[in-house]
C-alpha cells in the first residue's frame, strides 16, 4: 500500500478508470470494482451496498459467499452498514463484534472476518450506499487506507448515479406537500418575522469526479483561493461594525480560515489522488461534515462550520455557479433558509428584506448567531429537515421567543400574525415612551431594573431601554470568539468601551465562566475531557479560574485598570464554598496591590460579589454575606440543580418552573438571610425577564432584576401597577400554607388589579 492517501487513492483511481470506460454492465462494474479494493487494501473482504426501496441491498462482494448479493438487506440504522448509512460517517474497528450495533447475517459467511471499514457512499449529502472492507486478524486500518475509501466512494457515487442503480431521491426539489406545518427549534436570536421563503444557495452538483489533467485542476483551485479570499477580504473590510468590537473579532477569525494553507493543503492532496478541483474540495468538505458529527465541544463544531461554509463558498467559484441568494438579491421581505452560514455570508443580505433566519444546524456560540444579534436579525436553529419541508417563495411565520414557526399558514393564521406583530411594534413604541420612567411600584418602592449584556455594542441597550446599568456582564463572549487567548490589552479595552459607554451607570462584570459545554479549545490540557461527563456541574467558572490563576490575574489586571476613575463591580461565578470566594478575592486583592506599586491609576473602589448559582452556597450564607459587597442569584443554573432536571431537555420542560413552591422557598430563604446581613441580593436571568415571574420576585423582596434588554419595557409596565407591600404580604401567604398553584394565583391577583403581564 502506498504510503500516502493521495497515492493511494491515485493507483485505485487509475484501475477505476478503465472499469468505468469498459462496456459492461453496472453490475460487472462493480464486481470489478470491489476486486479492485480489496486488492489494494489487501482486504480478503470488500463489499458495496446501495439503497434501493429504503433498503440496503449487498450488490457486490470481495470474499463474502456470493449467493448473498442481492439477498442480504438490512434497514438504515441496522448494523453496521445501516449505522455508517444513516449517520453518514466512518467507521474503523478492529474487532467488529463488539461494536453494539452489529448485526450478524450467517448467509454472508462474515463470521470468518473480524476488523471492518466502511465509508458511506454519498450524493447530495445524503448516503446512497456503503462501501466496506474486512480482514481476518483483527486490526484497525490506516488512515492512508480510509482517506483512499473515502476517495473512492466519491467516485463510485458518480458510476451509481450514472447507472441509477441507487434510490436518489426526488429529482423535484418541491416539497410535495403544499400543507401549513408548524415547527420548533433552538432560539438564538430573538425577534418576530414575516417573508417568504428563500433559499441560501442552490446546491452544486458534481458531475465529473476523475481528473483527465490534475495541474489543470490544480490551477483551477488555486485561482478560486485568490477570488474567495478577496471576496472575503472585501466583507471583513466593509462590515459595519466599526474597527473593534466582538463581531470584528468573528469576522478576523473567520478570514483566519480563508487563508488556512492546511485546508489548501489537503484540497491538493485530494487532486493528486486524481479527483477534479470540485471533486477535491467535496471530498475534503465531505471529511469536514464526518468530523462536525464527532465533535462534542460546541465551539469547535462552529468553526468546523464556518470552514464548511467557506468550502461551500470555493466549490460555487470553481464549479462557476456563482449564485446566492444575496447576490441574486431579495426582492421582497425574505425568512432565510440554510443548512448553516458563515458570518461573512450573512452579512451580503440587505438587511431591510432580510427577515429572519432559519437553520438547520446553528448554536447560541456561533458566529453566524453573535453577527446575527448584532443586525437585529431573528435566528432560529436546530429546525431539522426545514429544507425539505418548505419550497422557495412559501410564507412563512417565526416568532423566536415562542419557538414557533408556521409554514405555509392559513389566511387566518397570517392575519393573526400580523395583528400580533402590530401589537409588538405598538407595544414597543408604548416601552420607548416610559423609557425615560423610572421603575417604581405604585407604594413608592424603587425597583433597580438592570440588563445582561456580553458584547461591546450592548452596552448602546442602556440608552435604548432606559435601564439603570449592566446588572450581568458575561466576559467570557470575548473569549469564545477569539481563535487564541485574548490578550490582557484586548480584554482592558473592552472594558473600559463598556464602561464608558454605560457612563455613570454601574456595570457588575462576571469574572470569566468558560469551561463545561463552554469549552475553549486552547484552554483544554490532557485528560481535561475525561471529567466532563456532566459538563454543567464540572471543570467550568470559577473552578477553572481558580485553578488556571493566570487567566484569572490577567483578567483581573484589564478590569483595574480599565475601571480606572469609577467604580469596579465584580462578580465570581458559581462559587460553591465561602473559601473559592475568598480565595478569587485575594487575586484581586493581590493585582490592586501590584498596580497600586506600579502607580497605576486605579478605581475609586471595588465592590466584590458572588453568584448564587450552587444550592450549597445558601447553607453557608452566614459565613459568606459578612465578607460581600452584593449577592447575585443566577436562577438558570440554581433550578436545573435543584430540580436536577437539565434545563435544555425538552421532556424535563414541565419540570423546570420558576413559580413551583419549592423555588420560590428557597428563593426567599435566601432573600431574607440577605435581609438580615443588609447584603443587596438581586437576581440575573430568565426568570427575572418575564414578568409574573419577575413579579413573583418582587413579591419576595428583591429589589434589582437583571434581564434581557428586550424585558425591560415589560417588566417595567409591571413594576408601574404594582403595590409592592400587598405583593410581599400575598406571596407571604401563599408561602406559609404551602401553595402549590403559584402561578394560578398570582395571574388571577394581576388580573384583578389590572396590572399588565406580557
Amino acid at each position: 500500500m502506498p504510503s500516502t492517501p493521495a497515492a493511494a487513492a491515485r493507483q485505485i483511481l487509475n484501475h477505476l478508470q478503465e472499469v468505468m470506460a469498459a462496456r459492461n454492465s453496472a453490475q460487472a462494474k462493480l464486481n470489478k470494482v470491489v476486486d479492485i479494493i480489496g486488492k489494494a487494501l489487501s482486504s480478503e473482504v470488500c463489499s458495496i451496498y446501495l439503497v434501493r426501496e429504503g433498503l440496503l441491498e449487498l450488490f457486490a462482494t470481495r470474499g463474502l459467499k456470493q449467493e448473498a448479493v442481492h439477498v442480504t438487506r438490512m434497514a438504515m440504522g441496522e448494523g453496521l452498514v445501516g449505522l455508517i448509512a444513516t449517520n453518514v460517517e466512518t467507521l474503523n474497528l478492529d474487532e467488529a463484534a463488539s461494536h453494539p450495533d452489529y448485526s450478524y447475517r450467517p448467509e454472508t459467511g462474515e463470521e470468518l472476518f473480524h476488523s471492518f471499514a466502511g465509508v458511506p457512499i454519498v450524493r447530495r449529502e445524503r448516503a446512497i450506499g456503503v462501501l466496506c472492507v474486512q480482514h481476518v486478524e483483527p486490526r484497525r486500518y490506516d488512515e492512508v487506507e480510509i482517506e483512499a475509501l473515502q476517495t473512492v466512494a466519491m467516485v463510485l457515487s458518480e458510476l451509481i448515479a450514472n447507472a441509477e442503480l441507487a434510490d436518489d431521491g426526488p429529482t423535484d426539489s418541491r416539497v410535495q406537500d403544499t400543507g401549513t406545518i408548524m415547527l420548533q427549534g433552538l432560539q438564538l436570536v430573538m425577534g418576530m418575522g414575516r417573508g417568504h421563503a428563500v433559499f441560501h444557495q442552490p446546491r452544486v452538483h458534481i458531475e465529473h469526479t476523475v481528473a483527465e489533467d490534475t495541474e489543470a485542476e490544480r490551477q483551477r483551485v488555486i485561482s478560486a483561493f485568490t477570488k474567495m479570499r478577496e471576496q472575503i477580504d472585501r466583507m471583513t473590510g466593509t462590515a459595519e461594525f466599526g474597527t473593534e468590537g466582538e463581531h470584528q473579532e468573528v469576522l478576523e477569525t473567520y478570514k483566519m480560515f480563508a487563508y488556512d494553507e492546511g485546508w489548501a493543503r489537503r484540497i491538493n492532496e485530494a487532486i493528486d489522488s486524481g479527483l477534479t478541483a470540485e471533486a477535491a474540495i467535496e471530498r475534503v468538505q465531505q471529511r469536514t461534515r464526518m468530523r462536525m458529527r464527532q465533535i462534542d465541544d460546541p465551539l469547535l463544531s462552529d468553526r468546523m462550520h464556518d470552514l464548511e461554509d467557506l468550502a461551500n463558498r470555493l466549490l460555487r467559484i470553481v464549479s462557476g455557479q456563482l449564485g446566492t441568494a444575496a447576490q441574486m438579491g431579495l426582492r421582497q421581505d425574505a425568512i432565510l433558509i440554510a443548512r448553516n452560514l458563515g458570518p461573512a455570508e450573512l452579512l451580503e443580505y440587505d438587511r431591510r428584506r432580510l427577515k429572519g433566519v432559519i437553520l438547520e444546524e446553528g448554536s447560541l456560540t456561533a458566529h453566524v448567531t453573535i453577527v446575527a444579534r448584532a443586525m437585529g436579525v431573528p435566528v432560529l436553529g436546530r429546525v431539522r429537515e426545514i429544507r425539505h419541508k418548505v419550497n422557495e417563495g412559501d410564507l412563512i411565520l417565526m416568532d423566536v421567543a415562542s419557538n414557533s414557526l408556521l409554514i405555509r399558514p392559513t389566511p387566518d393564521m397570517d392575519e393573526a400574525f400580523e395583528n400580533r406583530l402590530h401589537v409588538t411594534q405598538k407595544r414597543r413604541a408604548e416601552f420607548a415612551a416610559m423609557r425615560d420612567l423610572p421603575s417604581v411600584t405604585t407604594d413608592g418602592q424603587r425597583i433597580e431594573l438592570m440588563v445582561n449584556a456580553g458584547l461591546r455594542e450592548d452596552a448602546q441597550a442602556l440608552d435604548l431601554v432606559g435601564a439603570d446599568g449592566i446588572g450581568l456582564f458575561r466576559t467570557e463572549f470575548q473569549f469564545l470568539v477569539s481563535a487564541t487567548l485574548p490578550q490582557r490589552e484586548k480584554q482592558q479595552r473592552l472594558y473600559k468601551d463598556v464602561l464608558d459607554a454605560a457612563g455613570d451607570r454601574p456595570v457588575i462584570f462576571r469574572t470569566v465562566d468558560i469551561g463545561g459545554d463552554k469549552a475553549l479549545p486552547y484552554m483544554t490540557r490532557d485528560g481535561d475531557e475525561e471529567l466532563e461527563d456532566n459538563p454543567a456541574m464540572g471543570w467550568r467558572a470559577l473552578r477553572l479560574a481558580l485553578d488556571r490563576d493566570g487567566l484569572m490575574k490577567a483578567q483581573a489586571r484589564a478590569l483595574l485598570e480599565a475601571s480606572a476613575g469609577k467604580v469596579l463591580n465584580i462578580m465570581f461565578p458559581m462559587v460553591s464554598e465561602p473559601w473559592e470566594y475568598e480565595q478569587a478575592r485575594a487575586l484581586v486583592e493581590h493585582q490592586r496591590e501590584w498596580l497600586l506599586s506600579q502607580r497605576k491609576k486605579l478605581p475609586t473602589a471595588v465592590r466584590y460579589g458572588a453568584m448564587l448559582e450552587v444550592p450549597a452556597l445558601a447553607e453557608v450564607l452566614d459565613i459568606l454575606l459578612p465578607k460581600l459587597d452584593f449577592l447575585s442569584v443566577g436562577t438558570n443554573d440554581l433550578t436545573q440543580f435543584l430540580f436536577a432536571a437539565d434545563r435544555a431537555h425538552p421532556k424535563l420542560a414541565e419540570r423546570y418552573d420558576w413559580l413551583s413552591v419549592a423555588i420560590l422557598r428557597f428563593l426567599d430563604r435566601v432573600v431574607r438571610t440577605c435581609e438580615a446581613y443588609e447584603c443587596p441580593v438581586g437576581v440575573c436571568g430568565e426568570m427575572g425577564g418575564r414578568t409574573l415571574e419577575a413579579m413573583a420576585l418582587i413579591g419576595l423582596g428583591v429589589r434589582r432584576l437583571s434581564i434581557t434588554p428586550a424585558s425591560v419595557g415589560p417588566v417595567k409596565a409591571m413594576i408601574r401597577g404594582v403595590d409592592a407591600s400587598e405583593l410581599r404580604a400575598l406571596m407571604r401567604s401563599l408561602l406559609d400554607n404551602g401553595a402549590v398553584d403559584f402561578r394560578a394565583r398570582l395571574t388571577a391577583w394581576a388580573t384583578e388589579r389590572e396590572i399588565e403581564l406580557n
